[in-house]
């Protein structure tokens, strides 16, 4: 339940980040915002302030509310948050209104639509800033050792079906004791592992401030690659920066984050058209659950940084131009200033609406894809 109620943390931030960039930057071009809600309805309770006394007032559950002024509420379902804009639908009578979405501009209306994925990114270089200023473990060179007081020796990979997930063996887990000795560097690890193929080991690793004892038997004969236990390990101190040095890191964590994820994305649209095979992990809601799970355990840094790199995630999938999304809706407002005239309002919403029917069905394939991968499936069989 705890890893749940911090998945449901992590994300309701990032959503209502996101919303809050679409709610600033219409409220700054002059268009009205019906609601702007923390967590999804039914509303729990609201607040409009009154014209005649400037004052608040109350709003209880989900009575309509007719005012000129904004509705900040407080929603029943804690998952992030939404913004109701005046002329979202450019059918209505609203549509040529001057303080409506629809009756702005095309520039104002793709300011409005990528403010989200711009607060994504934002909130990313925050959280990267906070944990570069609290400080994180970042890999170290032999030649750069002598520079730090202390390094560790910590798990990067697990391969999937090696001995060292069958130990229970994760990533972010640091080498205390090969046996009974003392893990002093690289070189000692790699060679007590290759030294004892095929002879039960013990592995005493720290994960989030706790120390568990492992036990499995290294590959004598392994592909290529792998090693006898199926781990990529490198030497590692934790480096923090003062503040100002913190935002300068974060911004070029953010960058390389991004760049990276960009290069994941462009390798699956390429193997589509190739009929090439990616060797990718995507994991939907329950992997992220899953992963949030292995976060936490590993510390508070960990999980800010998982969730600045969600939050990445997040605002780069918003920005593709896929009907329903951000980047989708986008499309259209760049069509119609290129051609001149709106794309049909009918056509268009069809259009959304598929993307919508095609995204939730996508979030099924995947998630069945995260019950086999990390076992869950079984795991809920074995209870019964």
């Amino acid at each position: 339940m705890l890893t749940i109620l911090i998945f449901v943390l992590i994300l309701g931030l990032l959503v209502f980040v996101h919303e809050l960039g679409h709610f600033i930057t219409a409220r700054r071009n002059g268009i009205k915002a019906d609601e702007f809600g923390f967590g999804f309805p039914p509303r729990l309770v609201g607040f409009v302030k009154e014209e005649t006394t400037g004052k608040y007032k109350i709003i209880w559950g989900n009575q309509h509310v007719e005012s000129p002024q904004t509705v900040y509420s407080i929603n029943w379902i804690p998952l992030g948050g939404f913004v109701r804009i005046k002329g979202e639908d450019p059918t209505g009578e609203e549509a040529h209104d001057p303080d409506s979405f629809a009756g702005k501009s095309a520039w104002v209306r793709l300011k409005v639509l990528g403010a989200g994925v711009v607060m994504n990114f934002l909130l990313a270089w925050l959280l990267f800033s906070v944990v570069l200023t609290i400080g994180f473990p970042q890999q170290v060179s032999p030649a750069e050792r002598s520079k730090f007081s202390k390094t560790d020796v910590q798990i990067l990979q697990v391969v999937k079906g090696s001995p060292a997930e069958t130990m229970g063996l994760q990533p972010g887990d640091l080498l205390l004791k090969l046996d009974t000795q003392e893990v002093a560097n690289l070189e000692m690890v790699s060679q007590y592992i290759n030294g004892h193929a095929g002879e039960k080991i013990s592995l005493t690793v720290t994960r989030g401030g706790t120390i568990s004892t492992l036990s499995g038997v290294p590959r004598k004969n392994h592909p290529e690659g792998e090693g006898p236990l199926g781990i990529s390990f490198s030497e590692t101190a934790v480096v923090s920066y003062p503040w100002y040095l913190a935002l300068w890191e974060g911004l070029r964590h953010t960058y390389g984050f991004t760049i990276e994820i960009l290069t994941v994305f462009g390798t699956m649209i390429a193997g589509l058209f190739t009929g090439t095979k990616a060797q990718l992990d995507v994991a939907g809601p329950v992997g992220i659950i899953y992963l949030t799970k292995q976060m936490s355990e590993l510390g508070f840094v960990y999980l800010i940084q998982f969730a600045a790199v969600l939050s990445i995630n997040l605002g780069i999938i918003n920005a593709l131009p896929i009907p329903a999304l951000d980047g989708g809706r986008m499309l259209f407002v760049i069509i119609e200033k290129l051609k001149g005239s709106p794309v049909s309002r009918k056509v268009e919403g069809y259009i959304h609406q598929f993307g919508f029917i095609a995204l939730l069905l996508l979030m099924v394939i995947v998630t069945f894809h995260d019950l086999w991968q990390f076992n869950i499936w079984g795991k809920i069989q074995s209870l019964f």
